[in-house]
């Protein structure tokens, strides 16, 4: 395959962006999109130039670290993370543009690379959960309703990926933030901690600056995971819930 990349090239956060054309060739269909930056990287470090930055780790479709938009579509136009994508999803010839996430909660660090620690700051938000310690539990001491497991096991799918928020319009985080309250509060082991944490993460959240949900979809559609839109109505729940408690204190 013979394709032309328009990919976003940014020294750093602070110097203006602009798309960069670059022409790649002997693409194998099997190959991984990452792959296939690999393949224009080599082909720049031989020319002289500078590489495209762009983040990836595991290559396994697990750590999520693999932002990129791609064609307009957060990890491309497959359901999958960016490392899974491979590029018999595209034609011989394409043009294909690859930017980064587009959020002003995640600056922009280097061409594609975007700072995701409000994601981070967001969880550390939510505390630890409250656990005896010593030996590891009996399997069966604290029963935990299959609803509730299986609840708590969708939710826990979630990557940190960040493509909820690059799909949002309005950049907003609330399909991740929901995800993370959600796995916990339905367990007994994060019970203590219920209200605190949804106040808290939510509270964090804002304060990060990501956009305000309304509820339009495109995070539960760009989310590789599957985390399901309805995660965010239970939060809202939780979160109204837990406000008037602390409302009658």
């Amino acid at each position: 395959m013979k394709l032309t990349l328009r990919v976003w090239r940014q020294k750093n956060a602070d110097a203006d962006g602009a798309m960069s054309t670059y022409e790649v060739d002997g693409i194998s269909p099997d190959m991984s999109f990452l792959e296939m930056l690999d393949v224009l990287n080599e082909q720049l470090i031989l020319s002289g130039e500078e590489p495209v930055a762009f983040d990836h780790d595991c290559r396994e479709g697990i750590c999520g670290a693999c932002s990129l938009v791609i064609n307009g579509d957060a990890h491309g136009p497959e359901r999958t993370t960016t490392c899974q994508l491979h590029m018999r999803s595209f034609e011989d010839g394409d043009t294909i543009d690859i930017e980064p996430w587009r959020a002003a909660a995640f600056p922009v660090v280097k061409d594609l690379v975007v700072d995701r620690s409000a994601f981070d700051r967001i969880i550390q938000a939510g505390g630890y959960i409250t656990a005896p310690t010593g030996s590891a539990p009996e399997a069966h001491a604290t029963p935990v309703p299959k609803a509730d497991a299986d609840f708590a096991f969708e939710h826990a799918e979630c990557i940190g990926c960040g493509a909820c928020v690059a799909a949002c319009p309005n950049g907003a985080a609330m399909l991740f933030t929901s995800a993370k309250i959600n796995h916990l509060n339905v367990l007994p082991q994060g019970a203590p901690e219920r209200e605190t944490r949804v106040l808290d993460m939510v509270a964090q959240m804002d304060a990060e600056g990501f956009g305000g949900c309304t509820l339009t979809g495109e995070c539960a559609t760009a989310c590789p995971k599957g985390i399901p839109l309805m995660s965010i109505t239970s939060m809202n729940k939780e979160w109204l819930r837990a406000t008037r408690k602390a409302a009658k204190r």
